[in-house]
């Protein structure tokens, strides 16, 4: 038994994109071919000094993400894939995934995916209005998402999540709605529907950060309806929520996302890429930090209370020798006064007012 392998998540990140969004505070910016091809290799030679480590490990996720990973040539990308193969052992049904946008894959560079067992497409959308996909940036159209999409169904990928975004500037309850209905008519297997948030060192903060132009914003009350209004239509069109912000037809949770929530191990490749292996931490080029059992007992519930079933109780005793209740009592009793959380049973998760204020919630578990 002491020979078995444990699982591993991996995440390689591309930081290149066409052009930075408005909202954008992720690690991307606008690049060359030469520093793509460069930065490909440079990632090839990372992954395969991962050997002796790899040994104790097997892959059960891969998600390229970025930035605009579809920005990569096909040699580029079949060539990280090789260095992966090299050097890890994965799992032969493992969820492999690639984040791309809409206008920026072509037949050829599908195929590739297709070659190097990428089984699931993100596609990130946002809006299916054309006037919101200005506003935020997005120098495609839906349009060419639906074309995107297309191709992607006509090439035989059967996983495709859909990222949308709420609460964009001038943004209407309606036209959320409208972008909503036209997405579920396609009928991507999963939907992650995210809230903007204003965030700093962007245009939008230049923008709407500072008290300025918030005439331009969703109101709390609309904003509030389009999250509400999210929840019953996918529940209509039979989505499944199984975490704050993401929605799956039956048997399509995403494992890469279900593993961070479950604090899976996973390791981060390329650029500010972020790990957690052996409860210790660190962003790619950095030493890793140990997280001391406090703070592991915090992130098992911030992260875990993120999903709908919440967090089982044994699984909390089986990992830290000491039952919830000793530990988080007091917050939970609060927590169930409120409303805000329940805990009949195996699990502990928030209820339906618990997870409008989410964020306050998590707040509380922080010993």
């Amino acid at each position: 038994m002491g020979n078995e392998k444990k699982e591993l998540e991996l995440y390689i990140h591309v930081p290149f994109c066409i052009k930075k969004c408005q909202y954008c505070d992720f690690l991307s910016a606008p690049s060359s071919k030469g520093e793509r091809q460069e930065y490909a290799e440079s990632l090839c030679r990372q992954i395969r000094t991962y050997g002796e480590l790899a040994k104790a490990y097997h892959v059960v996720s891969i998600f390229v993400g970025g930035g605009t990973p579809s920005i990569l040539d096909k040699e580029e990308l079949l060539g990280i894939f090789d260095a992966v193969r090299d050097t890890f052992t994965v799992d032969g049904d493992a969820e492999i995934t690639i984040e791309v946008n809409p206008g920026t894959v072509t037949e050829e560079k599908l195929k590739a995916y297709l070659k190097a067992g990428i089984n699931r497409l993100s596609i990130g959308l946002q809006s299916a209005e054309n006037e919101e996909l200005q506003v935020l940036g997005r120098i495609h159209t839906y349009e060419e998402f639906l074309s995107t999409y297309g191709l992607a169904r006509e090439m035989g990928f059967g996983n495709i999540n859909v990222d949308l975004m709420s609460a964009i500037p001038r943004q209407t309850v309606e036209g959320w709605e409208r972008t909503l209905k036209k997405v579920l008519g396609l009928r991507p297997e999963h939907i992650s529907a995210y809230s903007l948030i204003i965030e700093e060192g962007t245009p939008f903060f230049e923008r709407y950060g500072k008290g300025g132009h918030v005439d331009e914003l969703p109101s709390e009350e609309e904003e509030r309806r389009m999250y509400w209004r999210t929840a019953k239509l996918l529940k209509d069109y039979g989505y499944c929520r199984y975490e704050i912000s993401n929605y799956a037809l039956p048997g399509y949770e995403c494992r890469h996302n279900l593993g961070y929530w479950n604090r899976t191990e996973y390791l981060g490749i390329g650029t500010g890429a972020a790990s957690l292996m052996d409860n210790r931490r660190w962003n790619y080029g950095e030493e890793p930090v140990g997280l001391s059992v406090r703070e592991q007992m915090e992130e098992f519930m911030f992260l875990g209370l993120r999903k709908m079933e919440g967090v089982s109780k044994a699984k909390f005793e089986e990992s830290f020798g000491r039952g919830m209740e000793e530990v988080y009592g007091k917050v939970l009793g609060k927590m169930y006064t409120m409303g805000l959380m329940e805990g009949e049973g195996e699990f502990v998760r928030l209820t339906e007012r618990g997870i409008d204020v989410s964020n306050g919630v998590m707040c509380e578990f922080l010993l």
